[in-house]
């Protein structure tokens, strides 16, 4: 890589993280998660900001892993990097020994890096295999869905992750392109869809096979399943004043992270009781109103963060 680590990824609402992930770190010896380490970001504003935290580093993606190493080497003795996706939150810890944590950050979708490394294939501008693995050494490629789903999972997933109201039609040029020729470059597939989806003066925006990648991408990952299974086990691991954040970057991520939390800080006793026992109490109390948005001082600094949901929670109560 040409430019320094440091420049290959704008963290996204860094300021906003370190202020509410902040308001739990400021004990000695506080347990910081950072659940998508990516190239480190968001995790060396927090090792530099709070002297006295430990971080565990999660990334599912290997290379990430190696450069943020890189890039944080400074704080070796401060972290511990564990290479698995972010479900494994609970398993991590319990390896490494630690009961309980005081802060967690998930900055879901696909980083910086991903999409700028061009033979990752996550990018429809770029000549590259159809892959979009995030840990490109094990898991189905994006490649092997579009060659061997059948037309009806390929209309499926492209209008359920990515609300792409063309689905039905790509998926039947797609099936037609591949009985001639396997599509195996994410250029190939770019202008397939190109033909396909109308371009609509003042109406269209974007590329046309901007919302086919995503949801091949999600696909590939596993990341809505990832994501349901995730938050349940981030909010156990939490403890009593400990808060999560999460950055989402579609509607069907913001739901998830929405339900969990909005679940867990709502009572669950029964209508007709008339008490509330201890048990029934919520567990968290958010702290977002809603999902907040990126600043626009952020978003023209960072277009990237135009798109970004922010909702945070503290715990409040242990489950019983």
């Amino acid at each position: 890589m040409s430019k320094p680590i440091s420049e290959l990824h704008t963290p996204v609402a860094l300021e906003r993280a370190l202020e509410v992930l902040g308001h739990s770190l400021g004990k000695p010896g506080a347990v910081f998660v950072d659940c998508t380490l990516g190239l480190g970001g968001h995790t060396e504003a927090f090792l530099n900001k709070f002297a006295d935290i430990r971080v565990v580093a999660i990334d599912r993606d290997p290379t990430a892993i190696a450069l943020a190493t890189e890039r944080l080497a400074q704080f070796a003795g401060r972290i511990d990097f564990v290479n698995t996706t972010y479900d494994n939150i609970d398993e991590a810890l319990e390896e490494l020994g630690i009961k309980k944590v005081d802060a967690i950050l998930l900055d879901l979708g696909v980083s910086s890096m991903q999409l700028d490394e061009r033979e990752r294939g996550f990018a429809y501008s770029y000549e590259a295999p159809l892959d979009m693995r995030m840990d490109a050494t094990r898991g189905k490629t994006a490649a092997e869905v579009v060659n061997e789903y059948s037309e009806e999972q390929l209309s499926k997933i492209f209008f359920e992750y990515g609300e792409e109201r063309y689905s039905k039609a790509i998926a039947k040029a797609i099936v037609l392109a591949r009985a001639a020729k396997p599509l195996e470059t994410s250029t190939e597939l770019a202008a397939l869809i190109a033909k396909v989806v109308p371009f609509i003066p003042g109406k269209s925006s974007g590329h046309p096979a901007k919302r086919v990648f995503q949801a091949l991408r999600i696909e590939v990952n596993e990341e809505l399943s990832c994501l349901k299974a995730t938050m349940p086990r981030a909010i156990d691991v939490l403890a009593i004043g400990g808060r999560i954040l999460v950055m989402s970057y579609h509607s069907l991520e913001d739901r998830i992270v929405k339900q969990a939390l909005v679940a867990a800080s709502t009572s669950s006793a029964p209508i007709n009781l008339p008490i509330e026992l201890p048990e029934h109490a919520p567990q968290l109390r958010l702290i977002t109103k809603g999902a907040e948005g990126a600043s626009s001082q952020e978003i023209e600094i960072n277009p990237r963060s135009a798109s970004v949901k922010i909702r945070a929670a503290e715990k409040i109560r242990q489950a019983a």
